[in-house]
């Protein structure tokens, strides 16, 4: 849910008019719109090469997932392995656009951590992929944009 629609919800439950504060963070929200579609084009675009790249780098790090026995061995496994990082990165993408990390709550991250247990799948591989894909799109972004995308990635692995 966005800033503006938190801020209605919330002043119309208790019957008032947005306040002051309110509307100073939703004039920021809506000022910092641009900022926001751009990094999320930027993500969209990018988001092959952000992957690929990230699962090269998470490999190397972690060569267990890909050996023998390994959750991502096999051509399909890292296949599977690289979707669950491409799923991560849209989700990235709604939190950017929504300004808001609910999104992402919402939608991926509520029991994932139950389903890769139950599958095998270490958790932290799956931080480090995310960590990949952060150090790989952050790369090619202004300092100020990578600030504001880093956010969510750290959200993200945080969660995982």
């Amino acid at each position: 849910m966005s800033i503006v629609t938190k801020s209605i919800v919330n002043a119309d439950a208790e019957a008032r008019y947005l306040s002051p504060g309110e509307l100073d963070r939703i004039k920021s929200f809506v000022t910092s719109g641009e900022q926001r579609l751009r990094i999320a084009q930027v993500l969209t675009d990018s988001r092959e090469r952000i992957v690929k790249a990230a699962g090269d780098q998470l490999f190397q790090k972690r060569p267990d997932v890909v050996s023998p026995g390994g959750n991502a061995y096999g051509e399909e496994m890292t296949a599977t392995c690289l979707r669950d990082l491409d799923y991560y990165l849209r989700l990235i993408t709604y939190g950017v656009v929504s300004g808001d990390v609910t999104p992402i709550e919402e939608i991926g991250i509520v029991g994932v951590k139950e389903m890769y247990r139950s599958l095998g799948t270490p958790i932290e591989a799956v931080a480090e992929g995310v960590r990949c894909m952060k150090s790989v799109a952050t790369g090619s972004m202004s300092a100020e944009d990578a600030a504001e995308a880093a956010s969510y990635f750290d959200y993200v692995i945080g969660a995982l």
